[in-house]
């Protein structure tokens, strides 16, 4: 049992690893948020406590007696990375022991704007380690959510289903030209979840390049199971590369990225944004990830891409 701190504890990926660790029961746990501190009673073991991240004394004092630290931090939403950096410096301080970065994505940052942020911290700690280990921390990368191509379906219980550029609903699919060997590590938000939770109990030294395996299928691969499980072939569009890189997206449609941290006003230049440099990424092997901690933590059965999206589309055929 160790005590465990969660950052940026409102957002959704963070909920569902609260949940997983909760479940285990076997952790202090210590939710720093934003918000006020909520007037209801929180589950035994848990406290929350409202982090003011531009004041380091303030995160050291609350971080006291911590073990592990899981950031979730939307970069988008901390310019500068400001409140990351703060929080990294008040985890050292404060003798906390591991550290995760706001990551939980891809392996590669190119083409994914987005992320930018998610770069600098990577700088930011492996600067931090250059000579000797100041703070143990592992990038958690586990790709792309399987649960997104169950929307409009919700399959988990806090991580919002946005419709991608493979939309098994309406058998359909953007891609980019000769992008159908573009590799795709798959995993279930549960999974993530679970994965994460074991590796706060894991008592060796943490991978700093965390991938978590799920099912890696490419593009190709990930249309044929929606087109086996939808009962027909998916209307497929092929744009060049060129194009994209141009900020140009010449298809009929575009999947809207209604994530909770966006502005209502911006989902569709995003949207765009979004589709260019996803579908260059993967090209690019963005989404391949390492299997770092599959191999830390052998026991553990992934559930494959189509088992589990049989379970949402087979009646749906």
């Amino acid at each position: 049992m160790v005590k465990v701190a969660i950052s940026g504890s409102s957002g959704n990926v963070a909920q569902e690893v609260f949940d997983a660790l909760l479940e285990t029961g076997k952790h202090e746990i210590v939710l720093l948020s934003r918000k006020d501190v909520p007037s209801e009673p929180l589950p035994s073991g848990v406290t929350q406590v409202r982090a003011d991240y531009e004041n380091v004394e303030g995160l050291t004092q609350a971080l006291q007696g911590v073990h592990t630290l899981l950031c979730f931090i939307v970069s988008q939403s901390d310019p500068g990375n400001v409140s990351q950096k703060n929080l990294i410096d008040a985890a050292i301080k404060a003798g906390v022991k591991r550290y995760a970065p706001s990551e939980w994505a891809t392996s590669s940052l190119e083409y994914l704007p987005w992320y930018e942020g998610k770069g600098e911290i990577r700088n930011y700690l492996e600067e931090l380690n250059k000579d000797k280990t100041i703070l143990e921390y592992s990038l958690f990368q586990p790709g792309l959510f399987t649960n997104y191509f169950a929307a409009p379906r919700q399959t988990a219980k806090h991580v919002v289903a946005y419709q991608l550029q493979i939309d098994f609903s309406n058998r359909r699919a953007i891609i980019l030209e000769g992008g159908e060997d573009a590799p795709i590590n798959l995993i279930t938000v549960k999974d993530f979840a679970n994965i994460v939770a074991q590796a706060v109990e894991y008592e060796g030294v943490w991978p700093v390049v965390g991938g978590i395996k799920g099912d890696e299928v490419t593009v190709g691969q990930l249309i044929a199971i929606g087109e086996k499980l939808r009962g027909g072939p998916f209307a497929i569009e092929r744009l060049k590369p060129e194009d994209l890189k141009s900020g140009v997206v010449k298809s009929t449609w575009i999947p809207k990225i209604n994530h909770p941290s966006l502005p209502v006003d911006q989902i569709e230049s995003i949207s765009q944004l979004f589709i260019s440099g996803i579908l260059l990424a993967l090209s690019d092997g963005a989404y391949r990830v390492n299997d770092a901690w599959n191999r830390l933590l052998p026991d553990y059965t992934i559930t494959r891409a189509e088992e589990f999206l049989g379970t949402v589309w087979r009646d749906e055929a």
